[in-house]
């Protein structure tokens, strides 16, 4: 018999931990997955921002919640990460950290190249590694946030975002095929135009300094996309639920939009 839908969306008994917490998709998902029943482990460089949410996250749905303020591109802070949750890793990994700093190619040092790499990819391969190691035998299931970005390139001077967004692609398929049958179930949300903090403010920023290179990037998306809206976060969030929960039991190694249609177009 087919379990009810509400034992297989409970996520109650199970730990998450969501990277990139502190505001936007992140914040979304930790109130998703609280409201499913999780408990929580927040991370992310913004320690007051952490502090907000898990307040917010315990006000409304009385969960457990521990914040670590890391500093992803940092690999020493990350292994820290790991040995203080040792014995209690989490049942889920969401990692949804990630940073984009519009340059053109030409002028993109080498220690922009690396902040990137360092928040956008090398800490995922990172927490991936700390998620595998540290759960084992016991499996557990891993989500990856990408962008549309690597898949399309569409927006200028992000060449360096898009090439850090497609090893995320590839590792989370790397990933799915080697230790799928170890236990781990592996997919990545290719994310779309989402209505974050980050964009509102790119938006305002570009109306405000007459930035018309930004400003047509930003109409000829809208004419592209046939839904013709940014995302909400929790629209994110929902399809991280979706995974994270025994509704997805059977999706493993799979990039799912998570785009109002932006690459069917």
């Amino acid at each position: 018999m087919s379990r009810p839908i509400n034992d297989l969306i409970s996520l109650r008994g199970r730990r998450a931990l969501i990277t990139g917490a502190a505001s936007g998709i992140g914040r979304a998902m930790a109130l998703r997955f609280a409201e499913a029943g999780a408990s929580l482990y927040l991370v992310d460089v913004n320690e007051a921002g952490l502090n907000e949410v898990a307040n917010e996250v315990r006000g409304r749905f009385g969960v457990d919640v521990s914040t670590y303020r890391v500093d992803l591109s940092r690999k020493r802070e990350i292994d820290d990460l790991w040995s203080a949750i040792r014995g209690r890793e989490p049942d889920i990994l969401v990692n949804n950290a990630g940073i984009y700093e519009f340059m053109d190619f030409l002028e993109v040092d080498e220690e922009a190249l690396e902040r990137t790499l360092a928040v956008n990819l090398k800490s995922v391969f990172h927490m991936c590694q700390g998620m595998i190691r540290g759960r084992g035998d016991r499996g557990g299931v891993i989500i990856n946030v990408g962008s549309i970005e690597s898949i399309l390139p569409f927006a200028r001077n992000l060449v360096h975002y898009d090439m850090s967004k497609m090893g995320v692609i590839a590792l989370t398929r790397a990933l799915a095929k080697e230790y799928g049958p170890k236990g781990f179930r592996i997919n990545v949300i290719i994310a779309g135009g989402i209505n974050t903090p980050g964009v509102q403010r790119l938006r305002q920023e570009a109306i405000l300094k007459l930035r018309i290179d930004v400003i047509r990037t930003g109409v000829e998306y809208f004419m592209r996309m046939p839904l013709r809206r940014l995302g909400d976060p929790d629209e994110v969030a929902r399809v991280a639920l979706f995974l994270a929960s025994d509704m997805a039991s059977y999706v493993h190694g799979a990039a799912i939009p998570v785009d109002g249609g932006f690459l069917s177009a």
